[in-house]
């Protein structure tokens, strides 16, 4: 999706504006986000989702797309949905760093499904997938454990805990807003140990799982890679390279 990035001194009260202070536009997305993290980190990225469209229509679509391939992402696998926006968020970010999230997704992108699910994980070595469109994700996510690959699922949308997602993933990475509402636990390392450190994380994660390394090294060089990107401003536009997270693991 797109991300409308405002920074305001406050939130606005009820019926009343506030000015922004500063304004940018920036690709968004967790899936979206997390390719751009793992090209950055040095791995072959694709992504599939849908989108708004068609081409010269959704601006919104075009400006995500251009935005991926300028950062090395193959973008092939996206199908775009004929007289839909591609989905928008304004965010506002406020000077303690709290932040609202306003979000719009046509619901006419959820009924897209993939054209060719086992061509699209032909030549991959790990899928990561998040359930914000489940029927376009399940069959995608089916090819690639017939192959035996490493299916990590960024659980970012509440559901139930029955969901086929689960079964069909070998790894299952929850937000902790995830998973109370999927749970009904309030006890986080009850229900499941977490992290909540974002799309870098799941990116960089499923990258060290395709290079080979034991889910503990996967997860060091994700929390490293999720540590450098917290302390920066701008979605995906601040996902580190692997020069950085290197560096960082092996600062004494």
């Amino acid at each position: 999706m797109l991300d409308e990035v405002f920074r305001v001194e406050r939130f606005p009260e009820p019926d009343a504006k506030a000015a922004a202070h500063s304004f940018f536009v920036v690709n968004g997305g967790c899936a979206a986000n997390a390719a751009v993290a793992v090209a950055r980190l040095g791995g072959r990225a694709a992504l599939a989702g849908p989108l708004g469209g068609p081409a010269g229509e959704d601006s919104n679509g075009d400006h995500v797309l251009a935005a991926l391939a300028r950062e090395g992402v193959d973008c092939t696998g996206c199908p775009r949905c004929t007289g839909v926006s591609t989905a928008l968020s304004a965010i506002f970010i406020d000077a303690r760093g709290d932040r609202v999230i306003v979000t719009y997704c046509d619901e006419r992108l959820e009924a897209m499904l993939p054209d060719d699910p086992t061509g699209l994980v032909a030549s991959v070595d790990a899928v990561l997938a998040d359930n914000r469109f489940p029927d376009f994700v399940r069959p995608i996510c089916l090819a690639a454990r017939d192959r035996g690959l490493p299916v990590v699922l960024d659980a970012d949308r509440p559901t139930q805990m029955s969901d086929d997602l689960f079964r069909i993933a070998t790894h299952v990475v929850f937000s902790s807003e995830c998973l109370r509402a999927t749970t009904g636990l309030d006890d986080l390392a009850a229900a499941l140990d977490t992290l909540g450190a974002g799309d870098v994380f799941h990116g960089a994660f499923t990258l060290a799982l395709a290079e080979g390394k034991t889910e503990i090294a996967a997860m060091r060089f994700a929390a490293a890679a999720a540590g450098l990107k917290c302390a920066r401003l701008g979605g995906s536009a601040g996902a580190p390279h692997r020069a950085e997270v290197d560096a960082l693991l092996a600062a004494p």
